[in-house]
């Protein structure tokens, strides 16, 4: 009877576990990262921020790649316009040079946009440095455009002196030795002759015309422009030569 009553006893004991589990202990690690040794969980407020910033970061090197490309490409466009001793040397890759020069044949519009995209292309390709040497070859370009537009004005200047002032033919036979001085002042006879009077001057800005301006007055300027640009050219020799002397006599002489 004892036996018996022992019995479903420990049956009893064996069916009751020894400890309760801790749930606590049962759960899933959270996903997520450690920034800079903290840990982020994914979906909490500072994932989001994380996220979003480094998507901000995304586009915008996106946009600087394409504005850096944009740059390439009117770049290129650029190109087209520079004189073939300053593209030389510049040391571009030949493919691009030879790009270059069939966009230059291509007359047909669509055929032209497709071309100079190929040569967009090839610009993204090219190293900073020769990007470097093609913007310094635009801005000698652009440079002797200006120093142009300033001897054009310098002539423009002398021409309206040597016709309204009679000390300035003097003074540029002074500074101007070489000019043919009986062209010279045949063309300010004629310009001076052929000068519209102030009432035909009037008249014309009241019309909002341009005063007439006559054949000798035209060949006055040529002839100024022609002397300043030849003695200017003289000037460069003159310089080469005193470069070569200076040079020569540098390396010393031969024995």
């Amino acid at each position: 009877m004892i036996l018996a009553a022992v019995a479903p006893a420990r049956r009893g004991l064996a069916t009751t576990p020894l400890f309760s589990p801790d749930l606590s202990m049962s759960r899933k690690p959270k996903k997520g990262y450690f920034v800079r040794g903290q840990f982020v969980a994914e979906g909490s407020e500072l994932d989001i921020e994380l996220k979003a910033e480094l998507k901000g970061t995304y586009d915008a090197s996106r946009t600087d790649l394409k504005r850096e490309s944009d740059e390439l490409q009117d770049l290129g466009k650029e190109l087209l316009t520079l004189r073939a001793d300053l593209l030389n040397g510049i040391g571009l890759p030949d493919k691009l040079i030879g790009a270059l020069a069939e966009a230059k044949r291509i007359t047909n519009f669509e055929g032209k946009r497709r071309q100079m995209q190929f040569v967009g292309k090839l610009m993204r390709k090219i190293t900073p440095e020769q990007v470097q040497a093609t913007r310094a070859a635009l801005t000698t370009q652009r440079s002797g455009s200006a120093e142009e537009k300033l001897a054009l004005h310098l002539a423009e200047q002398w021409r309206d002196r040597l016709i309204g002032q009679d000390s300035a033919q003097a003074e540029w036979i002074a500074h101007h030795p070489g000019t043919d001085i009986q062209q010279l002042r045949a063309l300010i006879r004629q310009a001076r002759k052929d000068a519209a009077t102030p009432h035909e001057a009037a008249v014309a800005e009241s019309q909002g015309l341009a005063p007439r301006k006559s054949r000798a007055y035209r060949d006055l300027f040529i002839l100024v422009r022609t002397q300043l640009a030849g003695e200017d050219e003289d000037e460069g020799e003159r310089d080469d030569f005193a470069a070569d002397d200076e040079g020569e006599g540098e390396g010393g002489h031969d024995v």
